[in-house]
Parts: structure tokens; sequence; C-alpha cells
């Protein structure tokens, strides 16, 4: 836990410069994909009307629009909960937009002002099973870091 302390204090840090949702989360896809072992996608979907819209990220090309309650993403919009999917191929209605993703945790980002979801954070693994409980929650914690530090 105390690397995901560390990277939602860098976050934080590197927000103070300009607290613009662009650049911040730029920088935050690079920090997560750059920290933490053995992903294959890190990045964000924001929300834009009626769908998410891919936003920054680190990885492969990745599927532009995502409705709400299909794959994990649109899952962890419609139900502003935090999904943590072992075997993304056993997921019902996954989005297969990179063929190498076994494992994903998807968390919801709210902006702080209207408690609104904004957009969600969306972390992608090769390997099955990768994410735990105890990421789970530091990926909370890091989302919390950007939602107090963003401004939307």
């Amino acid at each position: 836990m105390s690397d995901y302390r560390l990277m939602a204090e860098q976050i934080k840090a590197l927000a103070e410069d300009d607290r613009y949702f662009l650049p911040v989360l730029s920088n935050a896809s690079a920090l997560i994909y750059d920290t933490v072992e053995n992903l294959n996608w890190a990045g964000f979907y924001l929300v834009r009307d009626d769908c998410l819209v891919l936003g920054p990220f680190q990885g492969k090309v990745a599927c532009i629009h995502i409705v709400s309650g299909k794959g994990v993403c649109g899952t962890a919009w419609a139900q502003d909960k935090t999904q943590l999917v072992g075997d993304v191929h056993q997921f019902p209605g996954h989005i297969a937009c990179d063929g190498a993703s076994r494992s994903e945790i998807v968390v919801p980002l709210h902006d702080p002002k209207t408690g609104k979801i904004t957009g969600v954070l969306d972390i992608d693994s090769p390997v099955e099973n990768r994410f735990s409980e105890e990421d789970k929650e530091g990926f909370e914690l890091f989302a919390k870091a950007l939602e107090e530090s963003i401004i939307w």
C-alpha cells in the first residue's frame, strides 16, 4: 500500500503546476504505467454526453467510445463502483480492445464539487488475477487524490 500512497502524493505534487484535468490525467497514466508491474494499459475514459470517451492513457490503441453498462468500464460507470475482474474473458459484455488483457480494474472518478462521475480510471494486465484487494484499495486512494487535485 505504501507504493500507492507514494503515487497519490506524487500526483498531488504534479498537479500543483496545473490542475487542469488533461495534463494531470496524462501524468497520472504515465505514473501508473511506469510504477505498477505487469500492466499493458493504464488510462482514463471520460464522461461526455451519454458515453465514456477515451482520455489520456499509456499502452496500445484503445476503444474510443464505451456506453454505460457495457464492459468493465461501462459497468463501473453505471454502478458507480470499482470493478475488480480476475479474468476479463469471463466478464459479461467484456470489450476486447486488446486481446492480450486478462485482468482489469476500473475505478470511477468524481467531481468533488458536484459528486457526479466524470470518468473512470482503467488499468489492464496481461496476467490473470493480477489485481488484489490491496490493489483495489490503492487505486481507490490514487483516484481520490486525483479527484482532489483536478479542476474539471
